[in-house]
């Protein structure tokens, strides 16, 4: 069985204030998509890499992975507007593909570790759809349609704050987004929702994530990951 890492950095990066989205940004002297391909290409279980880009980045997307010789990377393929889009851009290049284990993972992720892969595909051994997530230490409110009042506590010890990687056995993927894009009110922010929505009975193993495992969002954000991967490397 094929173990496909798909490495989803379609996002424009509109709130980073730069010309290139984040992933293309460097940190101690290599871009963000690098430290992402880069993990999954060191892994021993990882067969294949899709890296998934902005049709924009593409060719800059080719360039940096002729000069890494990644060897696992097999294909880069157009991502869509929504993060959604980029998902299935990559399942739909893959429906050729027997049936393999995808493991996605947004490239906005740069220092995900090698042991968090190995649970995560250790997992797979067991469950068809596998969660990355990590317990709330915050607590977390429901507001009303206009943001400006509580609408209700939950109780934190009942609440996870979702990372990826998120990983399937590729038919309950490609069959979730087929059922969940055949309806007409898509809202889905990760695939997990997609799985929960077209087969809600589906078990969605959890596996803990990591606080290292931070997602950049805003430019701060690099200052702290910077700091990150020089502590990790020189450990």
């Amino acid at each position: 069985m094929k173990y496909i890492a798909i490495i989803l950095a379609g996002g424009s990066g509109s709130r980073m204030n730069n010309d290139k989205p984040k992933q293309f940004l460097e940190i101690n002297g290599k871009t963000v998509i690098e430290y992402a391909v880069n993990a999954f290409e060191n892994n021993e279980h990882i067969t294949d890499i899709i890296v998934v880009v902005n049709v924009m980045f593409v060719n800059l997307m080719k360039s940096i992975a002729e000069s890494n010789k990644w060897k696992k990377v097999r294909a880069i393929v157009n991502g869509g507007n929504e993060r959604y889009e980029s998902s299935y851009n990559a399942i739909k290049y893959l429906k050729d593909t027997e049936d393999a284990y995808l493991i996605f993972h947004d490239a906005a992720r740069p220092l995900i570790s090698n042991d968090l892969i190995n649970r995560v595909v250790n997992a797979l051994s067991n469950h068809d759809a596998v969660m990355t997530a990590i317990p709330s230490s915050d607590t977390i409110v429901e507001v009303n349609d206009e943001k400006d009042s509580v609408r209700s506590i939950p109780d934190r010890n009942f609440l996870m704050r979702v990372q990826t990687p998120q990983a399937f056995r590729k038919s309950l993927i490609s069959g979730a987004y087929d059922a969940a894009l055949a309806k007409n009110d898509f809202h889905f922010t990760d695939d997990c929702g997609v799985v929960k929505e077209a087969f809600p009975n589906e078990r969605i193993h959890i596996v803990k994530g990591e606080e290292r495992n931070l997602k950049i969002t805003y430019e701060s954000d690099l200052k702290i990951i910077a700091q990150l991967s020089s502590q990790y490397e020189n450990n």
